[in-house]
């Protein structure tokens, strides 16, 4: 695609060199330039791309969008703007042509619940033979195939080549998991949005965000920008009512609410509720009448995965029986209360909370499964917002009766400094500290930094009617230590340690 017709219509504060040069990609990170390429420098909030400026030339960036530049002596196109992110973002979707136009987006915005929610609605929509893609933080996946996710939005060049291809796949709908850093940064400028879920909010961010009104104000401009009516269709709000911060939300958005709720006098309300090891069971009461819905996955959380799906799948006119159908028929969401099967028949659960209200949570949910223990092995990750630490260790210590402190993607941090921050909440809650090698240790709380060992350590030391919480990390593979990514996955190392049990 020329240059000319790529730029064309933005506001350009200065331009150097030919306009009429092919574009062959775009990108803002210089190590993905290739010959031909347009390279535009983000100020990041860790990182300014206008210090890699002669890396991505190097590489063969033939255009450079900049706020700001020295001399650089290039045969390259260089483009002064005032506003790059938001240039990256319009030329992105140009030179991919628009894809989304003919596409219904359902983004799904929220602190916990967003990729449960995502994989419901799946579920749902293909029980109702709607061709649907999804993007969110497990992966991206369309037409049988799935691809890594290295960002829960992905940056907007990356958003557009895949919602390009899932379009040239046949995709009539998209499901997207819509972060609140992604909403600040503007890598979702532009879209045009069918519905706009919100699930719920709690602390999260705060090492980005700073402040929790600044982390709800990003949060509220995906529905406060929402447009009332796309290609003569009514775009829909659908909003949890039960969280105080989805009756705000309603106040701030121009567009239809579809409620959902099960304390609140609300559209969709899930009524008559049960649940168990096996699943949960509910009744959705609806505007067109009410329906059973049956569900593998567990608690009180999951109850409102499964109604904020279901809200967003009745919104858009999926009929009941599909949407119960398809509940019924999801068996599992990657690292979400992941049930591990292991050789020793341990209750043991992977789970991706890394918040004080999502650890408290699935904590909550396997609390009432329990015959005997309740056993939880979680860190926090470095370099992110430190302030929760103590409250990740409160939640831990009322909610468990084994707390097993140990490292969590530390990254740069030094993970002895990080668990020493959520030392101080496990002790407000009550507990004091054992020695694991003790079998029958009361209620308490140990320290076991290397993450492999402390599972080990928590599937070694349960017992008959125990349960085991791995939480944090999921469905990741990896383990970030310093800058190296290490190969790690928490339900392998929970099956291997029930094989191993005792020899470790």
């Amino acid at each position: 695609m020329r240059l000319d017709y790529l730029l064309d219509g933005i506001d350009a504060l200065d331009w150097h060199g030919r306009t009429d040069i092919e574009i062959k990609g775009i990108t803002n990170d210089s190590r993905a330039v290739k010959q031909g390429y347009m390279f535009v420098a983000i100020k990041g909030w860790n990182q300014d791309g206008h210090s890699y400026l002669k890396d991505a030339l190097n590489n063969g960036a033939g255009v450079l969008i900049v706020e700001e530049i020295d001399e650089i002596y290039s045969d390259a196109a260089i483009v002064r703007v005032a506003d790059a992110r938001s240039i990256l973002s319009e030329v992105a979707a140009r030179f991919y042509d628009y894809p989304f136009r003919d596409m219904k987006l359902i983004g799904i915005t929220g602190t916990n619940g967003k990729t449960t929610t995502t994989y419901i609605l799946e579920s749902i929509m293909k029980e109702a033979g709607i061709h649907t893609g999804v993007i969110g933080t497990v992966n991206y996946r369309f037409n049988n195939k799935s691809f890594d996710a290295s960002l829960t939005t992905p940056e907007p060049y990356d958003l557009m080549r895949i919602l390009r291809e899932m379009k040239d796949g046949g995709v009539t709908h998209v499901i997207l998991e819509v972060s609140s850093h992604s909403i600040d940064q503007g890598r979702t400028k532009g879209l045009d949005w069918t519905r706009a879920l919100f699930t719920n909010f709690s602390r999260d961010h705060l090492d980005y965000h700073v402040t929790m009104e600044n982390y709800f104000r990003a949060k509220s401009q995906f529905f406060s920008s929402l447009t009332r009516y796309r290609q003569g269709e009514e775009t829909k709000a659908v909003i949890n009512m039960d969280d105080p911060k989805g009756r705000v939300l309603e106040t701030m958005t121009n567009v239809p609410v579809i409620s959902y709720g099960v304390d609140c006098d609300c559209m969709l309300r899930g009524v008559d509720i049960e649940s168990s090891i096996e699943g949960s069971r509910l009744r959705l009461v609806t505007p067109e009448g009410n329906v059973s819905l049956t569900s593998k996955l567990l608690g009180k959380i999951n109850i409102y995965n499964i109604l904020a799906a279901a809200s967003a799948a009745y919104s858009i006119g999926v009929n009941l029986e599909d949407i119960s159908e398809g509940v019924k028929k999801l068996s599992f969401v990657p690292g979400r209360l992941e049930y591990v099967k292991n050789e020793r028949g341990i209750s043991a659960f992977v789970d991706y909370a890394h918040t004080p209200d999502a650890l408290e949570k699935a904590l909550q949910t396997l609390r009432p499964l329990s015959k005997g223990r309740l056993i939880v092995v979680f860190g926090c990750g470095g370099d992110r917002d430190k302030g929760k630490r103590p409250y990740m260790g409160r939640a831990a210590g009322k909610n468990s009766d084994i707390v097993i402190i140990t490292s969590d993607n530390p990254r740069r941090e030094d993970p002895d400094v990080i668990i020493n921050e959520i030392v101080p909440g496990v002790k407000e809650a009550g507990l004091k500290r054992i020695d694991l090698r003790e079998p029958q240790a009361g209620k308490g709380y140990d320290i076991v930094s290397d993450r492999r060992k402390a599972i080990y350590s928590a599937i070694n030391f349960a017992g008959k009617g125990d349960i085991v919480l791995i939480a944090g990390k999921g469905h990741e593979n990896y383990q970030i230590i310093g800058s190296s990514r290490e190969k790690f996955n928490d339900a392998h190392e929970v099956a291997l340690a029930a094989a191993l049990h005792g020899e470790v």
